[in-house]
C-alpha cells in the first residue's frame, strides 16, 4: 500500500501519532511519505492536534482519508497496535530528540484544559521508556502528569538510567513532588518547569519544601503562572511575587490573550522579560511606556 500523512499543524513540532502512523505501515512493508495532493495513495492520514489549527483543504487523490487528533475531536485515539510503536523519527530529521509518553491522563479536572476530558482523570502508565527510546542525547516527555502515577519511582528511576537530558514539556506537579525529590535530582535536567494555575489554591508549602531540598537556583527552576482566567490582578501579583521570594522564575501565561486586560498584558511583560523583571523589583514601578 501507499501511504501518505499530512502535519496539519506544520513541522515546527514532531506529530507523534504520524510517527507511529509510519512505522506501523513501514513494518507491514507499505510505502509511506508525506503526501504530494498530486500523487494517488491508498490511503491519507491528516492529523490535527489544535482547535484553531486552519483545517486542510486540499482535494486529495486516496482511496481512504482518515483524519484525526485533538484537533478534530477528543475522542478518536490510536489502535493499541499502533500506539504501542516505537516512533518513526525519519520522518522529522531536523529533531534529534525522542518524543513520547511514559504515562496518560491527569486527575487534576483543570477547566482550562482537555486532558482529564481526552485521557481520564487518573495518572496510568503507558509506556516504559526503551518503547520510543532509542539512545537519543535528549528526551522530550509529554505527559500530562507523570508524577500522579503510581509508577512513577520506576519511570524516574528509567530516566535516571538512561542518561539522557530530560525535558518534562508539560511540567511536573509541585504537589506530588516532595516524596521523589531525590529521583528527580539524580536526572539530567536543563530546567525543571511545574505550574501555578489555581489563583485559589495557595501552594507555597509545596514550593518552599521542594526548594529546601534541592540545590537548583531559580534559573533552572520556572513555575507557569496562568492568569486572565478565573483570577484577580491581585492574585497573579501574589503568585509572582511569593514564587520569586521562593527562589523560582514565574512565568505568565494568558488564557485568551486577545481578551486579556492590558494591565495583564503589561504584567506579562514585566515578568517573562527577565531582564525587566531583575532590574524592576516590583510591577508597581514598572513603566510600560520606557520598557
Amino acid at each position: 500500500m501507499k501511504i501518505g500523512l499530512i502535519d496539519v499543524d506544520g513541522h515546527n513540532f514532531p506529530n507523534v501519532p504520524l510517527m507511529k502512523i509510519s512505522a506501523h505501515h513501514k513494518s507491514l512493508g507499505d510505502t509511506v511519505d508525506w503526501c504530494n495532493p498530486l500523487s494517488h495513495y491508498d490511503t491519507v492520514y491528516i492529523s490535527k492536534v489544535f482547535t484553531d489549527t486552519p483545517d486542510f483543504e486540499t482535494c486529495l487523490w486516496a482511496d481512504t482519508v482518515i483524519r484525526g487528533g485533538t484537533g478534530y475531536d477528543l475522542k478518536n485515539t490510536l489502535s493499541p497496535e499502533i500506539e504501542n510503536q516505537c516512533p518513526d523519527y525519519s520522518l522529522y530529521p531536523q529533531y534529534s530528540e525522542s518524543y513520547g509518553f511514559l504515562t496518560r491522563g491527569c486527575p487534576r479536572g483543570c477547566q482550562f484544559c482537555i486532558v482529564s476530558q481526552k485521557e481520564g482523570c487518573k495518572s496510568v502508565q503507558t509506556a516504559d521508556l526503551d518503547q520510543f527510546w532509542r539512545g537519543q542525547k535528549t528526551i522530550k516527555l509529554l505527559d500530562p502528569n507523570l508524577l500522579a502515577c503510581r509508577w512513577r519511582e520506576k519511570l524516574l528511576q528509567q530516566l535516571i538510567n538512561s542518561r539522557a537530558w530530560v525535558d518534562f514539556t508539560q511540567g511536573l506537579d509541585i504537589r506530588f513532588v516532595s516524596d521523589v525529590t531525590p529521583l528527580i535530582n539524580r536526572i539530567k535536567t536543563k530546567m525543571l518547569h511545574f505550574a501555578w494555575d489555581n489563583a485559589d489554591e495557595d501552594l507555597t508549602v509545596h514550593f518552599a519544601k521542594f526548594k529546601s531540598a534541592t540545590k537548583l537556583d531559580y534559573r533552572k527552576l520556572g513555575v507557569y503562572v496562568l492568569t486572565n482566567f478565573d483570577s484577580t490582578h491581585e492574585q497573579d501579583l501574589y503568585r509572582v511575587y511569593k514564587l520569586r521570594e521562593l527562589g523560582f522564575d514565574p512565568y505568565i501565561m494568558i488564557f485568551d490573550k486577545e481578551a486579556g486586560p492590558k494591565q495583564t498584558r503589561h504584567l506579562q511583560r514585566w515578568v517573562n522579560n527577565k531582564i525587566i523583571f531583575r532590574s524592576c523589583e516590583r510591577f508597581e514601578d514598572y513603566n510600560p511606556a520606557l520598557g
